[in-house]
Parts: structure tokens; C-alpha cells; sequence
């Protein structure tokens, strides 16, 4: 087969992926949290919070209860649950929070919820800022099935909370522009290589369904599904064909480009971005890791970041970034552009190591 080599700029437009999320400043005061007097914190890029949260986490053991960015002071806020975790966390220029809760009470409200309360529609994730569960119910949740959440959800006290959204929780694949096959279409996430040879990485629930990948529907082929994981994860590998094109870059739709250089994980308060084939550019902030989302039919996702950002039908596997640090791959949410709403995204390092790619 002879196949169609893509211009450059066209190929950072599909490989754009989803959206800038912006950060903005964050509340802390909470019913269940108190900060102790401390001598001011450092101030810190999100990378070296990210760094320093994972030093704490390990030195704190169980006394660690979870951490976050603060956008607007540029600090690291640590949950702790004494005076002596806080008075070490002061010492190496973070700021301490004494809250109510372990990450071991929150895992086993989690767990319950996963065990009693499995429903289509639902999400929850621990929330740093509040101390608890949030957990999420969408529009479709009501009824009887709102009433057994609710009951779960209330039996746990003070580690969980019930929200509700006027949207519907759905993967965001549909038929349009971006990278088509079999009738689909979503969005490419980051240009990987493995061996000297180019990959992309998209969403696992595009690949379950789709071998084939074009630039346009029904045009020539560019890459075939190599690897797919869903429902559980959500990442899935395409190996490109002919001559394509493969920057490292993201598509800013403003004729620029943002070069991706390396991935890592993301941070709760941290400001990302997302470029998609639908919705373009947009911004918003992490609000949540570690989240689990049940869209329904049996497809249950967990370990996804949670996000501010909007998106809609055709932005999947786009690419959640900051900077030239890639960080997720969009799986769906609820809401559109218009009145916004969550989305999930998987995080990309998890997908690296399980195909033992690169970004590149």
C-alpha cells in the first residue's frame, strides 16, 4: 500500500490531543483541618512540590495523609495527622495541614464504595483539599440507585462526600475529524518510539474497538493498533505505517506548537492543558489522582487524574500537559465546553512502562 506522507504541521494538529487546565488559587480552610503556626514554606515550581511530596510521603509513612499544590502561594501543603509529622514537614520548607483522616481511612471508604456502591454514573476519588472521598454522581444516577449511593455514602460520615453533576459521565469517542477508523474517531495523544520506531498513544477505549487508523475518514491508512488496555486502564498503542511524519509536539491552535520533551505525574492544584481535535485548547486545574470512574456496561476505570478542563465526543487520548511534560491522556468525563464540567485522564508514565515505550 502506498501511503499518503502527511505534512508536519497537520500531524502536531492530530497529535495535539485535549486541553490546557489553568490552575487557580485553592481554599483550605476545611470543617475537618487545622494548620499549625509554622515558619513561612518555600516556594516551589510543581515539579520540585512533586518531588519533595514524594520525599515526605516516604519519610511521614502512615502518618503522610495526602498532599497538594498551592497554585497561587506556590507551596506544598502536606495533610498530616500530628504535630510531629508537622513540625517535620515545616522543616523541609512545606506547609503542614493537621486533618482528621488517613490515606488508610480514605482507602477504606474507597474500597467501600467500590464494594457497595458500583454504580453507572458514579466516580470518587480522594480529595486533599477537603480531607475526604468526593464522590460523584451524574445525571443519570436517580432513583433507587441514587438512594443506595446516598445511603453508602452517608454511612461513611465525615470521610465522604456526595456531589452531583448536570452532566453524563461517557468516553468521548464519535464519528468526525482527528484520527478516524471503523466508523470512530479520537484524538492522538503523544508520539512515542520504541526500537528506533515511531508509536502513538491514544485511548484504550478507541483501540479496543479500532485496528486501522487514517488522517481523514476513510482516507489512507497511518497506523494500526498494536496494544490495548480497557476497561481498567485506558491507554492503547498504534504503530505508524509508511512515511508519516511524528513530531514531538503538541498542537496549540494558534499556529504554534508545544514541543513534549518527557512525561510525569501530575499534582493535585497543578495548572495543565489540553489541545484536542473537537474542542481544541483549553485550561483548567488537577483537582484529584487516583480516581475511578464507572461509566457503565461493566466499564470501570481507576488510577485516572481529575481534572476542571472541559471536553467533548472526539477528544479521547488527546494529551493532558504542562509545558513540555506530558501527563495524561484524555478517557472522558461529563459536561461539554459550553457549561464544563470533570474529565479523567490516564496518566501517561503508567502507559510508557507497560509498553516500554518513550516519549520521542
Amino acid at each position: 500500500m502506498n501511503h499518503r506522507r502527511i505534512p508536519k504541521r497537520r500531524v502536531a494538529v492530530t497529535g495535539a490531543g485535549i486541553a490546557a487546565l489553568v490552575a487557580a488559587g485553592l481554599t483550605f480552610q476545611t470543617a475537618n483541618a487545622s494548620e499549625p503556626q509554622s515558619a513561612e514554606p518555600r516556594t516551589l515550581s510543581v515539579a520540585s512540590a512533586g518531588k519533595l511530596a514524594d520525599t515526605l510521603a516516604g519519610d511521614l509513612g502512615k502518618a503522610a495523609a495526602g498532599t497538594y499544590y498551592d497554585a497561587k502561594a506556590k507551596n506544598l501543603v502536606v495533610n498530616v495527622l500530628d504535630e510531629a509529622a508537622a513540625t517535620e514537614v515545616e522543616a523541609s520548607g512545606a506547609q503542614a495541614r493537621i486533618v482528621e483522616h488517613s490515606l488508610t481511612a480514605l482507602n477504606d471508604a474507597r474500597a467501600t464504595l467500590k464494594d457497595r456502591a458500583s454504580i453507572a454514573g458514579t466516580s470518587w476519588a480522594i480529595d486533599p483539599t477537603s480531607n475526604k472521598v468526593v464522590v460523584t454522581a451524574d445525571r443519570t444516577v436517580e432513583g433507587k440507585e441514587l438512594a443506595k449511593l446516598t445511603k453508602v455514602v452517608d454511612a461513611l460520615g465525615s470521610k465522604a462526600e456526595l456531589k452531583q453533576t448536570k452532566g453524563e459521565f461517557k468516553r468521548f469517542i464519535a464519528g468526525g475529524d482527528a484520527i478516524h477508523g471503523d466508523g470512530g474517531r479520537c484524538s492522538l495523544g503523544f508520539n512515542v518510539v520504541k526500537g528506533g520506531e515511531p508509536y502513538f498513544l491514544t485511548a484504550g477505549h478507541c483501540t479496543e474497538g479500532i485496528s486501522s487508523w487514517s488522517e481523514t475518514s476513510g482516507g489512507s491508512e497511518i497506523g494500526t493498533t498494536v496494544e490495548s488496555n480497557f476497561p481498567g486502564d485506558d491507554y492503547g498503542l498504534v504503530q505508524y505505517t509508511g512515511s508519516t511524519e511524528h513530531p514531538s509536539e503538541v498542537n496549540l491552535y494558534d499556529g504554534s506548537t508545544q514541543a513534549i520533551t518527557g512525561a510525569g505525574d501530575a499534582t493535585v492544584g497543578q495548572s495543565v492543558t489540553r489541545s484536542g481535535s473537537t474542542t481544541q485548547v483549553s485550561t483548567g486545574e488537577v483537582t484529584a489522582l487516583d480516581a475511578t470512574v464507572n461509566y457503565g456496561g461493566g466499564d470501570v476505570v481507576e488510577g485516572l487524574i481529575q481534572t476542571t478542563v472541559c471536553a467533548e465526543p472526539g477528544d479521547s487520548g488527546g494529551s493532558l500537559f504542562d509545558g513540555s511534560t506530558a501527563l495524561g491522556l484524555t478517557s472522558g468525563g461529563s459536561g461539554d465546553c459550553s457549561s464544563g464540567g470533570e474529565t479523567f485522564f490516564q496518566p501517561v508514565p503508567e502507559a510508557l512502562s507497560a509498553y516500554g515505550v518513550e516519549i520521542g
